[in-house]
C-alpha cells in the first residue's frame, strides 16, 4: 500500500479546497439571533429568543456550501434534507422549503427551538471545522414561524388509505413523529394520551420562555390535517389495555410514553416542606399554568432562596422558572464541573445572564429543616473528578471534611427520570431491561410482534429529536410488519 505523505496530491487537493472555502466564507459571519434583555425577560415568561429576519436568513443561507456529501443530514436524527431546504430558502421559495422540511419533520417549529443542533447537524457541518457552522436550527425555526405568521398550514401528501388502524400510546415527541409518519403512509392512526393535551415533555417539561405552548398547538394541527385522531385523558394500562384496543380493531401499537417518573435522591430530609422534584415543579408551572395563578387554579409556592440539584436542561429550566416566579436567589448545585454539565451551552449562558448562581463540584448530603419540618438549609460536600465512569464523564469523588451549609427554603431535584411502569405492568409478557425500559430490535419491534416502542421508554432520557427519530424509524418497522402480515396477502 502506498504511504500517504504530506506532499501527496491526495492530501494537497482537499487541503486547498478547504482553505479556498474558508477564505471565501470568512467575510460572511454566522448570524446572531436577537434575545430579550436579561433584566426584562426574568420578569416574564415570553420567549427569550426572538427569531431571524428575512434579511438575516438571506445572509446565513449564502454561507451554505451545498456539499455533495452533506454530513449535516446524517447528523440529523430525522435526516432532514438540509442543503436542499437551505437552497430553497436562499431562493426565497419558502413554501417549497416548508414542503421539503416537513417531508422529514412535521414539527420544525419545535425542533428549531429545542433540538441540540450544536451536537448534531451543526456539529457535522463542514464549516464547523473552518469557522462556525450554518445556523441550521435558526433557519428551521424561521421557516416554521414564517408559515404560522402568514396563516399557512402546509402539509405533505398522504398515501392511499390502507384501511388498517394503528394505536400510538403517548403524544410526546416519539409518538407524534411515529403517528405523522404512519399517517403519511396511509394508516388510520389514533394517539392515546394520559394528559389533557398533546406534547408530552414538550408541554409539561419545557417552559414557555423556551417553547411557547402556542407553537406546540400549531404543530399538532399539522397532524390533525393528516387525519391523526387524539384521545386524551386515557391511561393505557388503567383506562384501557392493549387487549381492549385489539378488540376495537387496532392491528399494531407503538409505545412512546417517555420516561417521566422522577428519580429521587436518598437523603435525610427528603420529606421536608419545600423539597420537590423538577417534574412536579415544571408540570405545575408549564402544563397547569401555575405561573399565572390565581388566573389558573393550580398554585405554586417557592421560597426566597431556591436551590436546584442537577446539571441538565431540566435543572436549568427549573432554575430559570424559579427566577421568573420571583425567587430572590437561585443556585444550581452540580456534582461535576461545568465541562461535564449536559445542559445545552446556549441555555447555560442564558441562565448566567439572568443571574442564576452555579456551584460546580458540589453534591448534597442532607436537607435540614426546623421544628415545623420546613426546609431551612442543605448540607453539601465538595467533589473532585476522578477517572471516567460508564457515561464517559469523569467520576465525581467526595473530598473529605469539605462539608458546608447552604441557606435555602426551596430545593428542586432535577437529576433525571426513569421509566413509568404503568403500561409495562399491564403487559407482563413484554420483555424489559433490568432498569425497566422496553427492549426492541433494530426495527423497534418488541418480543410481541404487533407492539413496537421508541424514545425514552426504550433508551432512557434523551433528546426530543432523538425520540422523534426513533418514532419515525419505528413507523417504518410498523409499516413493514403490517404489509407482510395483512396487505401482501390481499
Amino acid at each position: 500500500m502506498k504511504k500517504i505523505e504530506e506532499d501527496n496530491k491526495s492530501v494537497k487537493l482537499p487541503n486547498r479546497i478547504a482553505k479556498s472555502k474558508s477564505k471565501s466564507h470568512k467575510k460572511l459571519q454566522r448570524v446572531k439571533m436577537k434575545l430579550q434583555d436579561p433584566k426584562v425577560r426574568i420578569t416574564n415568561f415570553e420567549e427569550v429568543a426572538l427569531g431571524l429576519t428575512e434579511e438575516m436568513v438571506e445572509l446565513e443561507t449564502q454561507r451554505c456550501l451545498q456539499c455533495e456529501n452533506p454530513l449535516c443530514v446524517s447528523g440529523c436524527p430525522v435526516n432532514i434534507k438540509i442543503p436542499q431546504f437551505i437552497k430553497l430558502l436562499q431562493e426565497k421559495k419558502f413554501i417549497k422549503a416548508l414542503y421539503k422540511i416537513k417531508t422529514d419533520n412535521l414539527l420544525p417549529a419545535i425542533c428549531g427551538r429545542v433540538c441540540p443542533q450544536e451536537i448534531q447537524c451543526e456539529q457535522a457541518c463542514i464549516l464547523n471545522k473552518l469557522g462556525k457552522p450554518i445556523a441550521i436550527g435558526y433557519l428551521e425555526r424561521f421557516i416554521a414561524d414564517w408559515e404560522r405568521k402568514n396563516n399557512l398550514k402546509e402539509c405533505p401528501e398522504c398515501a392511499v388509505p390502507k384501511g388498517l388502524k394503528v394505536a400510538v400510546i403517548g403524544a410526546g415527541p416519539a409518538g407524534l413523529a411515529c403517528a405523522g409518519e404512519l399517517a403519511m403512509r396511509g394508516y388510520n392512526v389514533t394517539i392515546f394520551e394520559a394528559f389533557h393535551t398533546s406534547g408530552g415533555v414538550l408541554s409539561y417539561g419545557i417552559p414557555e420562555f423556551r417553547l411557547p405552548k402556542e407553537i406546540i398547538k400549531s404543530e399538532i394541527e399539522t397532524l390533525e390535517m393528516l387525519n391523526v385522531k387524539f384521545e386524551y385523558n386515557v391511561i393505557i394500562g388503567k383506562t384501557l389495555t392493549i387487549e381492549d384496543l385489539k378488540e376495537i380493531g387496532f392491528k399494531a401499537f407503538f409505545i412512546g410514553v417517555g420516561a417521566g417518573l422522577p428519580i429521587f435522591v436518598k437523603l435525610q430530609g427528603l420529606t421536608l416542606n419545600g423539597v420537590l422534584t423538577a417534574n412536579e415543579f415544571l408540570t405545575r408551572s408549564n402544563l397547569m399554568k401555575a405561573f399565572k395563578f390565581p388566573d389558573y387554579d393550580t398554585p405554586i409556592k417557592i421560597g426566597k432562596i431556591v436551590t436546584v440539584i442537577g446539571g441538565g436542561n431540566v435543572a436549568l429550566d427549573s432554575a430559570r422558572t424559579a427566577l421568573r416566579l420571583n425567587a430572590e436567589k437561585v443556585i444550581v448545585v452540580y456534582r461535576r464541573s461545568e465541562a461535564e454539565m449536559p445542559a445545552r451551552r446556549e441555555e447555560y449562558h442564558h441562565a448566567l445572564e439572568e443571574g442564576v448562581v452555579f456551584q460546580f463540584l458540589t453534591n448534597p448530603v442532607r436537607f435540614i429543616g426546623d421544628e415545623n419540618d420546613d426546609l431551612k438549609q442543605m448540607e453539601v460536600i465538595k467533589m473532585e473528578l476522578g477517572e471516567p465512569d460508564e457515561s464517559g464523564r469523569k467520576r465525581p469523588i467526595p473530598i473529605e471534611n469539605s462539608n458546608y451549609l447552604i441557606e435555602t427554603d426551596t430545593i428542586i431535584i432535577g437529576i433525571g427520570t426513569r421509566a413509568n411502569p404503568i403500561i409495562t405492568k399491564s403487559i407482563p409478557e413484554l420483555k424489559l431491561s433490568k432498569r425497566g425500559y422496553i427492549e426492541t430490535d433494530d426495527n423497534f419491534q418488541t418480543n410481541i410482534e404487533e407492539i413496537f416502542a421508541g424514545g425514552d421508554i426504550v433508551t432512557g432520557s434523551a433528546t426530543v429529536i432523538s425520540a422523534m427519530g426513533a418514532g419515525k424509524r419505528a413507523a417504518r418497522g410498523i409499516d413493514k410488519y403490517l404489509q407482510e402480515k395483512y396487505l401482501d396477502k390481499k
